[in-house]
C-alpha cells in the first residue's frame, strides 16, 4: 500500500511521479491498483478481456485515493475501473460508470520526438505536442503533451475530470521538459486546460500553446481538435506566388468588412461566399487577413494573439476557415495571413510565465516587455521558443494551404533599443543594438518556409533601413540577408502620402518626395502598402487626407492609386479604400457600403478594378517589378509643373508609359519622349468620366490616344505631344 507521504502528495496534487504509484503495479510479489477518483464512493477493478470483476478497491484513509491487491492474480493484465459516483443533489441515485484507467497506458512521445524536442530542431512539434485524438491500442482517447520544464506538476483538466487537477497529473519526460498523458474517452470537441504547479507552489491555469481550436472569448479553454490534414500547394498557386507575377493584395479585417443580419460577425463560410467573389471581381490577386490566430481582445484586431495554432472562433471552426481558404483558391486568390511573432499579451491564461518562470519571454523587462503595446517579447535566444514560432509558420502554410505570411513589426524585433530610451535596453554580446537572436530566428523561419514549402512567400513589415531584409541569408544562416521574399516600402508610403497631402500649388516644392524613392526602389523586393495603419488613430481615411474640394479630393485619390499601380513594386490596399471611404476605419462597425451607390465612389471602385486588370494583363507593369531594368525615367525634373513621366518594361522590352499631372491644371501640348514610334493608346486614364473625372483625354480632339512624331525629346528619337488631364495619371501602350 502507499505510505502516508505518497497519499498526502497525491491528495494534494503534488506528487512528483504519479505514474509510479497510480494504475497497476507489482510490489512484494502482488499486483496492486491505485486510483485517484474524487467523488467516487465505490471502485471495482475489472478484467478488460472479459469484463469480470477482479477486486474491489478500498478508500485509503480520508483521501480520494482507492487501492487494493488483485487477489491471486500474478500476471499483469489490462484492467477497467467500475466507479460508483456519489450524489450531488438530494434524491439523485448514484451513478456507476466503467472507465479506462489513464495510468495503465505507456509513454506518448517516441524516442525520436523526445530527441528532436530536446534539441529544439523538431520541424513540426505541433504533430506531437498539444492535444491529439487517437486510438491507443484499441482505446479511443486523446494524448496531451506540453512543454513546462520548470513545473513541479502539470495536469490536464476539463469537464471529463471535473476540472480537478488531481485526477490526471501528467508524466514528465525529463529529457526535454515535456509532460504527457493519454486520457481515455476524451474526444474532439472536449474542453481542456493545463493546471500547472510552479516550483514555488503557485497554481496556474493555462491554455494549450499548441491548441488547434479555442473557445470564444471571454471563455479561454482550449478545445480538443484533430490536426488538420496537409494541404499541398498546387503548381498554379506556386506560379501565382512567383516574384515575376502580379501581386495585388486586398488587406481585410474580417470582423468589420461587412456585418450580417443582426449586426453580428459574418462566418468564415459567409465570407467565403461574399468577400471572396467581391475581391476576385476587383482583380486583386491575393487577400491578406489581419491576424486570425485566437486572441482575447477584439480591440487588438488580432495583433495580441494567445492561440497561435487556432483560427479565431469568432468566425467559426477550423473547418470553416479551411473552407474559406479553399474558396479563395478556387477563385484564383491567394491568401496571406498577418503573423505576429514580435510580441504576445500578458493574459494570465496565455504564455506569460507559463510554468511559473519566464519560459517564452525574456526575463528582464529591458528585453522582454514592449512599452508601446504593454506586451511581452519572445525570448528568441531560446531554441525551443524559436522552434515553436518557426513550426507555427509552417503549420499555417502546410495545414491550411496559406500562400504567405506577412510578418508584423519586424523592426521591433531587429533592434533592442526599439522605442526605448537610453538605459532602458540591453546591448547584444558585441555591444550593439541589433537583436542577433531575432535575426537568427527570422533567417531560420524563412529558410524553413523556403525549403519545406516551396512557392509560399513571406513579407516583412519593416520600417527602417536595415539592409538585406528581402535578400537570402548565408549558407549557415548566420549572416547575409533575412530571407524574406518582400519588404513593405514604408519610405515610399510616407513620402507619397505626405506629398499628396500638400495643396497642389505647394507640390512643386516637394517634388523630390515623388522621385527620391527610385534611388532605393530596387535595393529590396518591395510591396507598396496603403494599409490599415494609414486609416486609424486619427489619421482619417485616405480620401480625407487629400486636399481640395470634393472633386479635387476624389481626383487626387484616383491619381494616388494610378501612380501607385504604375510605380515599381507589388501593391497592397486596405479594405474600404477601394471605393473612397470618407471616414476613418472603425473596427467595431462595417464598411460604409452605401457609398457605392454614389457615382464618384463607384468611380474609384471601378478605377481600382481596371488598374488591377491592367497590372495583371500588362507584363511590363509586373514582370520586372523588383528589378531595375523594369523601370526608366522619361521626365523626373519638371517640379515647376508637378509632372512626372516614366516607362515600365517587361523582359522583351515592351513598354507602358505613365504620365502623372499632380496639379488641377490641364497641360496642353506636353511633349515627352517615347521608346518607340507609333500610336500610343490610353489603357487607363484616372480622369476618365467613367471614374468621376472631367473626361480630359491625352490625344488631339480629346482622343484617348496619340501618334508619335520624329521630334526628339528626353534623349529619345520619337516623342508625343499630350494633353495632360488635371490631377490625373495616364497609362499608355503602343498599339501600332
Amino acid at each position: 500500500m502507499l505510505n502516508n507521504d505518497e497519499l498526502r502528495a497525491l491528495q494534494q496534487g503534488s506528487h512528483a511521479d504519479p505514474f509510479s504509484v497510480l494504475g497497476l503495479h507489482e510490489k512484494d510479489g502482488q499486483l496492486w491498483v491505485h486510483a485517484m477518483l474524487p467523488g467516487a464512493i465505490a471502485v471495482d477493478v475489472l478484467d478488460r478481456a472479459g469484463g469480470k470483476k477482479v477486486a474491489s478497491l478500498e478508500r485509503l484513509g480520508p483521501t480520494d485515493i482507492f487501492g487494493g491487491t488483485m487477489g491471486r492474480r500474478k500476471k499483469r493484465f489490462d484492467h477497467l475501473l467500475r466507479v460508483t459516483w456519489g450524489v450531488h443533489q438530494p434524491g439523485e441515485a448514484p451513478v456507476t460508470t466503467i472507465i479506462e484507467d489513464a495510468y495503465r497506458f505507456g509513454e506518448v512521445l517516441g524516442p525520436m520526438d523526445i530527441w528532436l524536442l530536446g534539441e529544439g530542431s523538431h520541424l513540426r512539434p505541433f504533430e506531437v505536442l498539444g492535444a491529439h485524438p487517437r486510438v491507443y491500442g484499441d482505446v479511443a482517447g486523446t494524448t496531451f503533451a506540453v512543454w513546462a520544464p520548470n513545473a513541479r506538476r502539470v495536469s490536464v483538466i476539463g469537464p471529463f475530470n471535473g476540472w480537478d487537477g488531481r485526477r490526471h497529473p501528467m508524466r514528465l519526460r525529463r529529457e526535454c521538459g515535456v509532460w504527457e498523458i493519454f486520457v481515455p474517452h476524451v474526444q474532439a470537441g472536449d474542453l481542456y486546460k493545463y493546471e500547472i504547479i510552479s516550483a514555488q507552489g503557485e497554481r496556474l491555469l493555462k491554455t494549450d500553446p499548441y491548441a488547434f481550436r479555442a473557445e470564444l472569448r471571454p471563455d479561454t479553454a482550449s478545445i480538443v481538435h484533430p490536426l488538420p490534414e496537409r494541404r499541398p500547394m498546387s503548381p498554379e498557386r506556386q506560379r501565382a506566388n512567383a516574384l515575376d507575377q502580379p501581386l495585388s493584395i486586398y488587406e481585410v479585417h474580417l470582423g468589420s468588412w461587412r456585418k450580417n443580419e443582426g449586426w453580428r460577425w459574418m462566418s468564415y463560410r459567409e465570407l467565403a461566399d461574399s468577400l471572396v467573389p467581391y475581391v476576385a471581381g476587383l482583380g486583386f490577386t491575393h487577400l491578406e487577413l489581419l491576424p486570425v490566430s485566437e486572441h482575447p481582445f477584439d480591440g487588438s484586431w488580432g495583433y495580441q494573439p494567445v492561440g497561435l495554432f487556432a483560427p479565431t472562433s469568432r468566425f467559426g471552426t477550423p473547418e470553416d476557415f479551411r473552407y474559406f481558404v479553399d474558396k479563395a483558391h478556387e477563385a484564383g486568390l491567394g491568401v496571406i495571413l498577418d503573423w505576429v511573432p514580435a510580441h504576445f499579451p500578458s493574459d494570465a491564461h496565455g504564455l506569460a510565465r507559463f510554468d511559473g518562470t519566464h519560459l517564452y519571454e525574456y526575463a528582464d523587462p529591458k528585453e522582454g516587455f514592449h512599452q508601446d503595446w504593454n506586451t511581452l517579447i519572445y525570448n528568441f535566444d531560446r531554441i525551443e521558443v524559436r522552434n515553436y514560432l518557426v513550426s507555427n509558420a509552417l503549420y499555417w502554410l502546410e495545414r491550411y494551404g496559406i500562400d504567405g505570411l506577412r510578418v508584423d513589426a519586424v523592426a521591433s524585433m531587429l533592434y533592442r533599443d526599439y522605442s526605448r530610451s537610453e538605459g532602458q535596453w540591453l546591448p547584444n554580446r558585441y555591444g550593439g543594438r541589433e537583436n542577433l537572436e531575432a535575426m537568427a530566428f527570422l533567417r531560420r523561419m524563412n529558410h524553413v518556409v523556403g525549403t519545406e514549402r516551396p512557392g509560399a512567400i513571406t513579407l516583412a513589415e519593416e520600417s527602417t533601413a536595415f539592409p538585406g531584409v528581402s535578400r537570402p541569408p548565408s549558407d549557415d544562416l548566420n549572416s547575409g540577408g533575412l530571407g524574406f521574399h518582400y519588404k513593405w516600402n514604408m519610405g515610399w508610403m510616407h513620402d507619397t502620402l505626405n506629398y499628396m497631402g500638400n495643396e497642389p500649388v505647394h507640390r512643386s516644392w516637394h517634388h523630390n518626395q515623388l522621385t527620391f524613392g527610385l534611388m532605393y526602389a530596387f535595393t529590396e523586393n518591395f510591396v507598396l502598402p496603403l494599409s490599415h495603419d494609414e486609416v486609424v488613430h486619427g489619421k482619417g481615411s485616405l480620401l480625407a487626407r487629400m486636399p481640395g474640394d470634393d472633386w479635387q479630393r476624389f481626383a487626387n485619390l484616383r491619381l494616388l492609386y494610378s501612380f501607385m499601380w504604375a510605380y515599381p513594386g507589388k501593391k497592397l490596399l486596405f479594405m474600404g479604400s477601394e471605393f473612397g471611404q470618407g471616414s476613418e476605419w472603425a473596427a467595431q462597425g462595417e464598411l460604409p457600403w452605401h457609398l457605392l451607390e454614389q457615382p464618384v465612389n463607384k468611380g474609384v471602385h471601378d478605377l481600382v478594378r481596371d488598374l488591377n486588370h491592367a497590372y495583371r494583363s500588362e507584363r511590363a507593369l509586373h514582370e520586372l517589378d523588383i528589378e531595375g531594368q523594369g523601370f526608366a525615367w522619361i521626365a523626373h525634373d519638371d517640379a515647376g509643373q508637378s509632372v512626372i513621366a516614366f516607362q515600365r518594361l517587361d523582359r522583351d522590352g515592351h513598354a507602358i508609359v505613365a504620365v502623372c499631372n499632380f496639379t488641377p491644371v490641364v497641360r496642353h501640348d506636353y511633349r515627352i519622349g517615347v521608346p518607340q514610334g507609333g500610336h500610343w493608346q490610353e489603357i487607363v486614364n484616372s480622369d476618365d468620366s467613367r471614374y468621376g473625372g472631367s473626361g480630359v483625354h491625352c490625344g488631339p480632339g480629346n482622343a484617348p490616344g496619340v501618334d508619335s512624331d520624329g521630334a526628339p525629346a528626353h534623349g529619345m528619337a520619337q516623342s508625343v505631344s499630350l494633353t495632360l488631364p488635371p490631377l490625373a495619371c495616364v497609362l499608355l501602350r503602343r498599339v501600332a
